[in-house]
């Protein structure tokens, strides 16, 4: 893989977790509280602990990690991004983990890659 491909890869990347971003910032910020910076999204929960997106440019991968579960996702041939391991789709696994830790529903919906 080039750098063309590296380029590629984290403007889609970039893409997809600007989106995300965007969608937590209209969440309650008593709640949680989403930052982003040089590839990587960190939530912080209101009880401190953090849910940690992040761009890896050299597996052209997002890694996901919270608590002590990590998932690592590739993008697929429909421009999703989907669990290595079959667990699913990023926004679906995502949408579970803020789900579970604010005690209520949060859906994220499709996100394209940025494609």
């Amino acid at each position: 893989m080039g750098s063309s491909d590296d380029l590629a890869f984290g403007k889609k990347a970039d893409a997809f977790m600007e989106h995300v971003l965007g969608l937590l910032e209209n969440e309650d910020p008593d709640e949680l509280d989403p930052d982003l910076a040089m590839g990587v999204l960190s939530i912080e929960f209101a009880d401190r602990t953090k849910c940690i997106l992040n761009r890896q440019t050299a597996a052209h991968q997002i890694w996901l990690a919270h608590g002590a579960s990590a998932w690592h996702f590739a993008e697929n041939e429909a421009g999703e991004w989907m669990d290595t391991k079959g667990r699913g789709r990023l926004v679906d696994v995502l949408g579970e983990v803020l789900s579970k830790k604010l005690g209520r529903s949060v859906e994220l919906g499709p996100i394209s890659g940025g494609s």
